[in-house]
């Protein structure tokens, strides 16, 4: 199987300390490959999109991408200004968007 390209991309990064953009975490994007590339790039930030509405797990990526020294840079804008088309809009965006930080805290304290 083809690694994904964030996998190539986080060797040539070893050596700084880079953010690095994996890309979109939906449901048929492995979470494991984010332990691969942590262990190529452990001391830098992971942005992670797909999260939410695009299919990707927070619990997942959170398990292999997150370390008691750096954690990850979870985006899920989908999730957030879509949740709603009515004129509740901003009330839903504001729960979706709460809802996703304690999930994201509840992660972090699992660490």
């Amino acid at each position: 199987m083809k690694k994904p390209s964030a996998i190539a991309i986080a060797r040539k990064l070893i050596w700084k300390k880079t953010l690095i953009i994996v890309q979109k975490m939906n449901k048929n994007t492995k979470a494991e490959y984010l332990a691969e590339i942590r262990k190529i790039i452990p001391d830098s930030f992971i942005l992670v999109p797909g999260v939410g509405a695009q299919g990707g797990s927070l619990p997942e990526v959170c398990k292999y991408g997150i370390t008691k020294n750096i954690g990850l840079l979870i985006n899920s804008s989908r999730g957030i200004i879509y949740a709603s088309n009515g004129e509740d809009f901003a009330i839903t965006a504001r729960t979706k968007a709460k809802e996703l930080q304690q999930a994201m805290k509840k992660e972090m304290e699992l660490c």
